[in-house]
C-alpha cells in the first residue's frame, strides 16, 4: 500500500492540539446539545481537529489525505498561508460593515469575480454576495421571477440546490425533501444520466430524448412561460451525473424558446473543480443568464455569489433586499485570496491533469471490479457508481457505505451519494498532486480487492 504522501511545500506535524477532547466526549456533547444532523459518516466516528494543505489530522495526530474537502468546499487547501494572512489583515483592519456604507473591497472584488464570469457569458456584469449556495440560490429564483413576471421553474430530477425552503422545492431527491408544502410552481425534467440510459439507445440519442422530455415537461406542467431552469452543470450530491455534451444546448433552446432564463448552480463545480475552466458551465457551450456560487468560492470560509448581468439585476432596482454578513470586507478578503491562490498555482489547469490521471486510474476499476458500474467525471469532480452486478445495475448503497471505511482505515476519506447513496464522490482540494491521486486511486482498488 502506498503511504499518503505529504507535501513538500509545508509538512505538517501530526500533533495534536493543546486542548483535546475524546471521540466519545465530542459525539455525546453534540448528541446531547446540537440538533440532530446527518452523520457521522463511518460506523465508528471520526474526529478532525486540524488542517493543512489536502491533509487532516485527528485527535490523536493520524493523518488523512482529504478527498472530500468538506463536500467539495476546501478548493485551494485547508489552512493555506496565503489565505490566513489576507482574512487576518483584513480583520485587524475592519471587520465587518454592510451595504448601507461604502468600502472598496466590495466593488473590487464583484467587478474581479464578473470579469471572471465573462468567459461563460460576455454581458455578466453584476455580483451579489450571500452567506451559502442555498441563499444564492433563493436570490437568483427571486431575481428570475421579477425579471420574467412568471413563477414557474423547471429543475432536473436528482438535482440538489440547498437546504431553504425554495432550493428544496428546487431539489430532485426525496431524502433532501421535507417541511412541505414548499413554493409551488417547480416541474421536474429527466437528468441526462448517460449510465442508466435505455437499454441498445447511444448516449447522444438520449441526450436527445432527455431534451425532448424537458420540452414536454415545459408543455404539460407548466403555463408554457417559465421564469428559470435551474441545472448544475454536474449533478454533484446526485451523483456525479455527468451530461452528454449534445444535452445543454439542446435545453438551453428550449428554455429560450419557453422565455425562461437559464440559471447554472455553480455552488459545486465552480472555482476551476472540473478542470481549466473556473464554471463547469464553460464545458457545455451555453450562456447562463444567472451563475450561483459559494462552497469553494470562501475556501471554507462563508461566501456565496450570485452573478449575472446588468439588465437582470435591474429588476430588483427599487426593491428592499438586503444581507447583512454578504460582501463584508473579511468575505471579500477570503474569496480574493481564493483567486489569488488559483491563479498563481493554476490550481483549475492542476484539477484538469491530475483530475485525468485519477479518472483512468477509476476507469480501470469498470473492468476489474464486478461492484464498480461507471467510474466518471470531470477534473476533481468525480464519482464512482457501485451496483450489484452490472447487467441489472442495480444499486449497492451497503457497499459504499462499507468503502467509506475501509478506505478512512487505509488514510483516505471520501463522501458518497446518488438518490440510493450507492456513488462514491471524490472531491479533493485542488491542490492534490498526481501521488495523492495515485494514494486514492490505490486506496479504493485495494479496497475493493479486499471484499
Amino acid at each position: 500500500m502506498r503511504k499518503s504522501p505529504v507535501a513538500e511545500k509545508e509538512k505538517p506535524e501530526a500533533a495534536a492540539p493543546a486542548q483535546t477532547f475524546s471521540t466519545e466526549a465530542v459525539a455525546a456533547l453534540r448528541e446531547k446539545h446540537v440538533m440532530p444532523l446527518p452523520g457521522p459518516m463511518y460506523s465508528k466516528p471520526l474526529q478532525i481537529v486540524r488542517g493543512r494543505g489536502q491533509f487532516v489530522f485527528d485527535e490523536k495526530g493520524r493523518k488523512y489525505l482529504d478527498a472530500f474537502a468538506g463536500v467539495a468546499t476546501v478548493s485551494i487547501g485547508h489552512c493555506h498561508p496565503h489565505w490566513l494572512k489576507k482574512i487576518d489583515e483584513q480583520m485587524r483592519e475592519y471587520f465587518h460593515t454592510t451595504a448601507l456604507y461604502l468600502h472598496p473591497s466590495l466593488g473590487l472584488f464583484a467587478k474581479r469575480l464578473a470579469d471572471k464570469a465573462k468567459a461563460a457569458n460576455p454581458d455578466m456584469d453584476v455580483c451579489f454576495f450571500t452567506n451559502s449556495g442555498s441563499e444564492a440560490n433563493e436570490l437568483a429564483a427571486m431575481i428570475a421571477k421579477n425579471y420574467t413576471g412568471s413563477h414557474e421553474f423547471v429543475a432536473l430530477r436528482h438535482a440538489y440546490h440547498g437546504r431553504t425552503m425554495m432550493a428544496m422545492a428546487l431539489t430532485g431527491q426525496s431524502s433532501w425533501r421535507h417541511s412541505m408544502p414548499y413554493p409551488f410552481g417547480v416541474s421536474f425534467a429527466k437528468a441526462n444520466y448517460t449510465y442508466r440510459r435505455p437499454s441498445g439507445m447511444s448516449p447522444k440519442e438520449f441526450a436527445l430524448l432527455c431534451v425532448e422530455d424537458l420540452a414536454d415537461v415545459i408543455k404539460t406542467s407548466t403555463s408554457g412561460k417559465i421564469a428559470a431552469f435551474f441545472a448544475e452543470p454536474i449533478n454533484g450530491v446526485g451523483g456525479v451525473i455527468t451530461p452528454e455534451p449534445a444535452y445543454f444546448p439542446g435545453a438551453y433552446a428550449v428554455i429560450k424558446k419557453a422565455g425562461g432564463l437559464f440559471i447554472a448552480d455553480e455552488v459545486q463545480t465552480g472555482v476551476g473543480r472540473t478542470g481549466n475552466d473556473f464554471f463547469g458551465i464553460q464545458k457545455w457551450g451555453v450562456k447562463p443568464d444567472i451563475i450561483t456560487m459559494a462552497k469553494g468560492l470562501g475556501n471554507g470560509y462563508p461566501v456565496g455569489a450570485v452573478i449575472t448581468t446588468r439588465k437582470i439585476a435591474d429588476a430588483i432596482k427599487g426593491k428592499s433586499h438586503y444581507n447583512t454578513f454578504g460582501g463584508s470586507p473579511v468575505q471579500m478578503a477570503a474569496a480574493g485570496a481564493v483567486l489569488d491562490v488559483l491563479e498563481s498555482e493554476k490550481l483549475p489547469e492542476n484539477a484538469a491533469k491530475v483530475g485525468a490521471h485519477l479518472l483512468a486510474r477509476l476507469k480501470k476499476l469498470e473492468q476489474t471490479s464486478p461492484y464498480v458500474g461507471e467510474a466518471r467525471g470531470m477534473g476533481l469532480m468525480l464519482g464512482v457508481e457501485l451496483v450489484k452486478d452490472k447487467s441489472g445495475k442495480e444499486p449497492m448503497p451497503e457497499l459504499a457505505a462499507k468503502l467509506l471505511d475501509m478506505t478512512k482505515d487505509r488514510g483516505l476519506l471520501i463522501g458518497k451519494g446518488g438518490i440510493s447513496g450507492n456513488v462514491l464522490r471524490v472531491k479533493p482540494p485542488l491542490c492534490i498532486t498526481k501521488a495523492d491521486a495515485d494514494f486514492i486511486a490505490d486506496a479504493l482498488t485495494e479496497s475493493l480487492a479486499a471484499l
